[in-house]
């Protein structure tokens, strides 16, 4: 658990300076424009009355005010099981009508907090943070509690976070998937920070949670979650921090759908790279082949099966603790997919990438005897290649020279595809740029808590643009780096498996922790930048 202190900002503002002008032609304006919010004249039963039985409540404003956007701003605590009717909503009014549906506990605090939702009419000037707060018993509870949540892998946290408390009593680890919290707040459009008001004292287990399904429970399928390890003890004056992180979902695929005759699509959740397949006809073994889809951030995969009289195909995927078998048919579909290869990568290639040929079917074999590159005199360059069967990418090594013109012949049976198809001839042409076009970058890791740690830089769309690791070594250097913007930060690598890990609620692991340096890094052209970090 971290901890921090609160720190009480003062908000101060400034006057304003009215300026004369020149008297001239022009338009009546109207005066100037309402910046006043909307103010409360009464409210049936009053603000923070006890010993509530009523089923509905009413507030009147001194204007017309509309009310936008009440599922997502309003905070119930505790929760209702039955969403109270709110009117109007969308239309103006002098009032807002609160219709309690649900059945309410006996001597508990209730408070309903409307976010920007009430605005006036006519200039939207919102009643920031109005709170309702009554007590179906003698007394308004009053103790508070604070904190702040990060996310634990992005540099920005999302808004709208719910923080959510439980009674420890009988909180149980199914809690947070099958019940609603005792009490909840939120964090605000930007704000990091949250706030608990109007709380009975005792024992609290607390979660943070980017509720995509605003039911108060946690979905790792689409939630980020974050939590404490122990249990919070009311009244307390720290302040908690809470990470948010997106588990990895454990692995579950559905039955494949045939979308050509010889290849299958799967959707999966997990990570099914490292997964093994098989396939059978009866007793008969099938070759199969399960790559990535060709936009890497779908959630299926391909299964490539030989051209075959079948009427049906049998498929296993499975790995040491996860084992699922499905029964295709096989239908006639005319469309076949066939060998075509490509890259990417036109005109120049960075001295950081390799020179990457992709296919839409697998590859069974490479002859580099009939593969030939050669420079802008016409000399042979060595080279070796690399297959990455999920992706479907033929990986070119080669040292490459500063300002020099490449071209990459493949004759045909260079490559020869699942199906036996050969290769067409092919020709690729690229070319470097000179050294002196690329920036060099020295990081050197001052007060590291603890080793080994990755460290990352990424360009401004938050992909990787490169990446070290250091077991003990204070200074790494990334070499021959495109000129960019560049956010620099450090993963303390505590498994030592060299990537990232995130957390899980069940097995009480918080995700590895990352450190982003504050500021952006100028890598410029033929330039030496050297940063502490």
């Amino acid at each position: 658990m971290k901890k921090t202190y609160i720190i009480i900002l003062s908000l101060f503002f400034g006057s304003l300076l009215l300026l004369p002008s020149c008297a001239k032609r022009g338009f009546i304006t109207g005066g100037a424009k309402d910046t006043i919010a909307p103010k409360i004249t009464s409210s049936s039963p009053e603000n923070y009355t006890t010993n509530f039985s009523g089923k509905e409540i009413k507030i009147v404003f001194d204007e017309l005010i509309k009310v936008k956007d009440i599922n997502k701003q309003l905070i119930i605590s505790p929760p209702m099981k039955k969403q109270p009717i709110i009117v109007p909503q969308g239309s103006a009014s002098k009032f807002i009508s609160i219709k309690i549906q649900d059945t309410l506990q006996p001597n508990t605090t209730y408070s309903f907090n409307f976010g920007q939702s009430i605005t006036d009419n006519n200039e939207g000037n919102p009643y920031s943070q109005f709170r309702y707060v009554f007590s179906t018993g003698d007394y308004i509870d009053s103790l508070k509690l604070v904190g702040k949540i990060k996310d634990a892998e992005a540099k920005k946290t999302e808004n709208f976070v719910s923080i959510q408390l439980y009674d420890a009593a009988t909180f149980s680890d199914s809690t947070v998937y099958k019940e609603t919290p005792l009490y909840i707040t939120n964090t605000l459009d930007s704000a990091k920070i949250f706030a608990f008001e109007n709380l009975k004292a005792g024992k609290y287990y607390m979660i943070a949670l980017k509720d995509q399904n605003n039911n108060y429970k946690f979905d790792p399928r689409t939630d980020k979650i974050g939590f404490l390890n122990e249990t919070i003890s009311l009244p307390n004056d720290t302040v908690f921090e809470l990470e948010l992180f997106k588990e990895k979902p454990k692995l579950k695929v559905e039955k494949p759908t045939q979308e050509s005759s010889n290849k299958f699509f799967m959707a999966y959740e997990g990570e099914i790279e490292k997964a093994k397949i098989s396939a059978t006809y009866g007793k008969e073994n099938i070759s199969v082949k399960l790559t990535s889809f060709p936009d890497t951030n779908k959630d299926s995969v391909q299964l490539f099966v030989p051209n075959m009289e079948k009427d049906s195909v049998t498929f296993t995927i499975e790995t040491e603790i996860y084992k699922k078998t499905f029964t295709s048919k096989i239908k006639k579909i005319e469309e076949t997919d066939s060998l075509f290869i490509d890259s990417n990568q036109k005109g120049t290639l960075a001295f950081r990438d390799s020179f990457v040929l992709k296919t839409n079917t697998p590859i069974e074999k490479i002859n580099t005897e009939k593969i030939t590159l050669i420079n802008k005199d016409s000399v042979k360059i060595p080279f070796t290649t690399n297959y990455n069967e999920f992706k479907r990418e033929i990986i070119f090594d080669f040292k490459k020279e500063e300002n020099e013109k490449y071209k990459i012949t493949a004759a045909p049976g260079a490559f020869i595809d699942f199906y036996n198809t050969p290769n067409d001839t092919l020709v690729f042409n690229f070319s470097t740029k000179q050294y002196s076009d690329y920036g060099n970058l020295r990081i050197n890791l001052n007060s590291v808590s603890r080793f080994p740690v990755i460290v990352e830089i990424l360009k401004s769309n938050g992909e990787i643009a490169a990446k070290g690791y250091s077991e003990g070594e204070k200074s790494i250097n990334f070499e021959l780096l495109e000129p960019n913007l560049f956010t620099l930060r450090i993963i303390y690598d505590d498994n030592k498996n060299k990537i990232w890990d995130t957390g899980n609620f069940l097995e009480k692991r918080q995700a590895e922790e990352i450190i982003y340096f504050p500021k952006e890094i100028d890598v410029r052209a033929n330039w030496d930048v050297e940063q502490e970090f």
